[in-house]
């Protein structure tokens, strides 16, 4: 048993290793200037996409991260999880391509507070819900339809190049996945993997953590409402 877990955790290291290798190697080679499209082969602009993709969570996209380590938190369960991130991705998928196609248009005025409320639900519910319920699924797909409409808005501001359109938008998605992947792994590897099974990780990291992110993402409510 003890062995089995040695072996699980050194799977999970390794993996997580190998993802930030590869994303740093990614950063290293990608372009950061948007206006020079029109010089960059397609590969290079399938790089940059991705580079883009995950930058919008690492570092960049504190929300995103902090509605993804709620997720976590609740069940430190990694294929649970891992279930649950991808409904968000699946429900963010549509929404990003329908924007970015122009299909439907929201404000940012709108998606931004209701990213934060998305947030807020989450890190509440890790504080009074008994229970994992099924239904979470469907509501975390809700929540990803909005959080797609979020990444849209970043990605109309970019731009997508017309020789590279759809390959660029499917990159772009990739990288925010794999984004969302580091933080779960992150998670997981500092305090799931040790604690997610002991009596006290509800009361001691679950409860206090989801405090913190409930009371961040209520001021970014009022913040992005009122200012």
């Amino acid at each position: 048993m003890i062995m089995s877990n040695i072996s699980n955790s050194n799977t999970v290291l390794r993996i997580a290793l190998l993802l930030i290798i590869s994303l740093f190697s990614i950063s290293a080679f990608a372009h950061d200037v948007v206006g020079e499209l029109e010089d960059m082969s397609k590969g290079d602009k399938a790089i940059l996409y991705l580079n883009l993709g995950y930058k919008h969570i690492l570092p960049l996209g504190l929300d995103h991260i902090l509605f993804v380590l709620s997720l976590f938190l609740f069940s430190a369960d990694l294929k649970k999880v891992l279930w649950q991130s991808l409904a968000f991705t699946v429900a963010h998928s549509v929404t990003l391509g329908l924007a970015v196609y122009d299909v439907i248009t929201i404000s940012p005025n709108i998606v931004e507070p209701l990213i934060a409320l998305s947030i807020m639900y989450v890190a509440l519910e890790n504080i009074f819900a008994k229970k994992l319920k099924a239904s979470r699924i469907g509501i975390i797909f809700l929540f990803g339809l909005i959080h797609g409409l979020g990444f849209a808005s970043v990605l109309n501001s970019l731009g997508l190049p017309k020789d590279a359109f759809l390959s660029s938008l499917i990159m772009f998605n990739v990288g925010v996945e794999l984004g969302q992947v580091i933080v779960i792994l992150a998670a997981f590897l500092l305090f799931g993997l040790w604690f997610g099974k002991k009596p006290y990780y509800r009361k001691y990291v679950v409860i206090p953590l989801s405090i913190l992110i409930a009371a961040i993402a209520l001021y970014w409510v009022i913040e992005r409402t009122l200012l």
